[in-house]
């Protein structure tokens, strides 16, 4: 048998054999098998539907170059603090701002 022939067959599954992942829906109606969301999942949804939190004027979206250590060692101090990696580097901005003197605490 040749390695096409070979490829070709190992790789079709019938729907119901083992390694079928999409068995399930081969059926139709299969959205009447599925439950009604936990409160977890509907409050998940909700956040995802409201989009990006906006702050102050809104937010530009830019590309910055960073060393890897860096960037490591924040994104390690972010998620000990709960916050994501642009609130850590805007809090950061606003410090530097504030001992320069160019912006009020």
């Amino acid at each position: 048998m040749n390695r096409n022939a070979q490829s070709k067959r190992t790789s079709r599954k019938a729907p119901g054999a083992p390694g079928h992942d999409t068995a399930e829906f081969d059926r139709e109606f299969v959205a009447d098998s599925f439950k009604p969301p936990t409160q977890k999942a509907r409050a998940k949804w909700q956040k995802a539907k409201r989009g990006r939190p906006r702050e102050g004027e809104g937010a530009k979206v830019i590309s910055v170059s960073i060393e890897r250590g860096l960037l490591e060692r924040s994104d390690k101090l972010a998620k000990k603090m709960r916050i994501s990696r642009a609130r850590l580097v805007a809090r950061g901005l606003r410090a530097v701002l504030v001992s320069q003197g160019i912006e009020a605490p």
